[in-house]
């Protein structure tokens, strides 16, 4: 499969799963939001659930692309940036949309494995960089000496999962539970001397 048609039929997932849920989802929903027929969808994907580990795949290279395009030259800067990809502001494009894709797809996890298996990659990608990135602040003296990466990498985790899943189930105002991350991070994380800012940027 070419990389334009894979690129296209994962978009087409992506619409069809916003709009209706993973419970309700079929393949012809899924035709339907682009250019293929419902037969080509089954020529490469064995059915609904082959195609959505394959989503899977595709949203976790999307999200490890847009950590690899950070530039930063200090880790106070990087970790910003990485909370800015892994906590979207409600202005950032399709925020809302790829949050509710992930929130179906998670709550099918307990009883698909391989959603599950993906899943737990996904989320130990994104611990991985957050511990590095401390690690590096705090041997440069820019965090804090007595913040411990694993422990504050987990509480980053759990912080931005509960705020994005309210906002998905509930239309809770996650922009609130963001500006706290990030207030915890300057409060809590960065060193007395280092550079806070002053507010959160919309992307």
């Amino acid at each position: 499969m070419s990389e334009d048609t894979t690129d296209e039929l994962m978009r087409a997932t992506y619409r069809a799963l916003c709009e209706r849920g993973y419970a309700a989802l079929t393949m012809r929903d899924i035709a339907d939001e682009c250019s293929k027929s419902k037969a080509t969808l089954h020529y490469h994907f064995d059915g609904k659930h082959d195609l959505l580990v394959s989503f899977l795949e595709f949203l976790d290279e999307r999200f490890a692309r847009k950590i690899a395009a950070i530039d930063a030259d200090d880790p106070t800067t990087e970790l910003f940036a990485l909370l800015d990809v892994a906590c979207p502001s409600a202005e950032s494009d399709d925020a809302g949309e790829f949050q509710t894709a992930m929130l179906e797809l998670t709550a099918q996890a307990p009883y698909e494995e391989e959603y599950r298996e993906r899943l737990l990659a996904f989320e130990s990608r994104l611990r991985a960089e957050f511990e590095g990135v401390i690690d590096s602040g705090v041997e440069s003296g820019a965090f804090d000496g007595d913040v411990d990466p694993e422990r504050t990498a987990e509480f980053l985790l759990t912080a931005i999962d509960g705020a994005q899943t309210r906002r998905v189930a509930v239309g809770h105002d996650a922009d609130k539970m963001r500006q706290m991350i990030y207030d915890y991070v300057q409060t809590t994380v960065l060193a007395d001397e280092s550079p806070r800012r002053t507010e959160v940027r919309a992307e």
